[in-house]
């Protein structure tokens, strides 16, 4: 499964290069949507985007296996899990300090796909809510 997903790195890393792959959004097109408060974008509804997507049409049937399982992995290991233990943070010093207010700031990528920090905390019991850039808190 490494030297699967290794050649299918190098693969996609040069069909980038060539130009005959485009990331389908930019930076900047993830930071538009974010300072809008739009997390239901396309942008943001890919869990693997914080990820390679080693899936694809044009794989042998035990390839795309091979990929699947490892898509899962990585979704399983690298998203979920980590977006359950940030949000368990969050929740444990939240009912750990009642009285106290806190001002939580997470990277993008904590707001992608399913299974977000937002969605832990909801979860949990708590409303959250968007503050769009430049307004007072």
């Amino acid at each position: 499964q490494v030297v699967f997903a290794l050649n299918q790195t190098l693969l996609q890393q040069e069909s980038l290069r060539a130009g005959s792959f485009q990331i389908p959004y930019t930076t900047e097109d993830l930071i538009k949507h974010y300072n809008c408060g739009d997390l239901s974008s396309i942008v943001f509804n890919h869990d693997t985007s914080q990820v390679p997507n080693f899936i694809n049409a044009t794989l042998p049937a035990h390839e795309r296996t091979t990929a699947q399982e490892i898509d899962s992995y990585f979704r399983q290991e690298l998203i979920y899990k980590r977006n359950e233990r940030m949000g368990r943070r969050v929740k444990d010093l939240l009912d750990e300090h009642p009285d106290k207010s806190f001002f939580f700031a997470f990277g993008a990528g904590h707001f992608m796909g399913n299974n977000t920090v937002i969605d832990v905390l909801r979860r949990e019991g708590y409303e959250v809510e968007h503050t769009p850039a430049g307004q007072a808190i």
